[in-house]
Formats: structure tokens, sequence, C-alpha cells
């Protein structure tokens, strides 16, 4: 059978036909290897959460931009404009805590405020960090402390505290002209609070590059 195809010149014919029947099932499983391939990547491709988005809110004078995961709470007490959970960081095994007050008068002396916010820690082993930046033209204040805090428990009129060791506290005062003066205050474990640190300066406008080191 060979020799007749050589004779009759068929056998240069079959084997390009052989050829191209090589090279066609070649491509198909190429194909078939490559396609796991582009599933992979495109599963390690990140979902949008939903992260950095934003909510608007009103408080009085106050407009505040809060991160959608800090979710709305029942005031605990007739003093606060609005409370809000914090989503506790990894490895945390509480949540934070925002509570927003405003107060007839302006609320006291700015000196006598940061110095109650330093008082609510232990002094043993707490550091403590003031700042004073600008949003625009409005004025803020900064208390970074941290260290043992004396957290409140039971109805806010008995004044009961326990230690929680590990805990910072971001107290923000905001300067309205003409409007008033608003008290920021974020507290619960350290690295939950860290973690926001930067969604509450801009909540408000503020950035800590601007910020200069305050005394009192």
């Amino acid at each position: 059978m060979l020799n007749w195809l050589r004779k009759s010149g068929h056998l240069p014919a079959m084997l390009a036909f052989a050829g191209i029947a090589i090279a066609a099932v070649s491509n198909v499983s190429g194909e078939e290897k490559s396609a796991p391939e582009s599933k992979e990547h495109a599963a390690e491709k990140p979902a949008d959460d939903g992260a950095g988005k934003t909510t608007e809110v009103t408080l009085k004078d106050l407009k505040l931009q809060l991160p959608e995961s800090w979710k709305s709470a029942p005031n605990s007490s007739s003093m606060r404009l609005a409370t809000y959970v914090i989503p506790a960081a990894e490895g945390d095994k509480e949540t934070g805590e925002l509570t927003v007050f405003n107060f007839n008068g302006g609320g006291g002396d700015l000196s006598a405020n940061l110095t109650r916010w330093i008082g609510q820690f232990s002094s043993e082993g707490r550091t403590v960090e003031l700042k004073k930046g600008k949003a625009g033209e409005t004025v803020y204040y900064v208390a970074d402390i941290a260290g043992t805090y004396q957290k409140p428990v039971g109805p806010p009129i008995l004044r009961h505290t326990t230690p929680a060791k590990g805990f910072r506290m971001l107290g923000v005062v905001i300067e309205l002209e003409g409007q008033g003066v608003y008290y920021l205050k974020l507290v619960g474990p350290d690295a939950t609070v860290k973690a926001q640190a930067e969604n509450l300066r801009k909540s408000f406008g503020g950035s800590a590059d601007g910020e200069q080191e305050y005394q009192i």
C-alpha cells in the first residue's frame, strides 16, 4: 500500500492531511487547558463590597460624612445628639462607639474638656497626644488618648465604671463659627479606633497631615 501511494504520488497529500489533523487536535487541547486558568484569575479578582461609601448626617448645625458601616444606635443619655456603633477591627472582641454632643453655652472651657477626657483613662501607662487643625475655616482639636479606659457601666447617672485595658479614645472638639461647639468622642479597643481615625477626621473635613501639636 505504501509503495502504491509512493508510485501514484498520493503520499505527500496524505502526509499533509495528517499534519493538519494533528495541528487541529493540538489547538483544541490547548484551548481546553487555558480555560481553567482564566477562571482562576476571575476568582482572584476582589469583590466590590461597598467599602468606603459614606452617608451624610446632619446634627443641628454639624454635617458629617460617616461610613455606612457605622450604625446608628439609641442614645443612652439625653445629652447626646447621636450614637454610632463602630465595627470591631480584626482581633478585637468589642466594637467601638462614637458619641456626638452639643451643649447650650458651648460646653465649657476647651482645656477643661480635654483634661476631662484625659482623666477618663488611668494615669499609669497612659499616653496622650493633643493636636489642633483646620477643616476649611473651621478650627478643631483632637485628643488621642490610649491606655486603661474607665468604661462607664450601668445608668450614666450612677457614674459607675470598669477598667478596660488596651483602649483608645479620639476626642474631637469642633468650633463652628457662630454656630456653637460640637464634641465627638470615638472610643473602643485600640486597633478598632486606630483603624477608624482617618474616617473620623474625614467625616468633618479634617486631616492629620495639617495638624499641629497643642498644649493645655
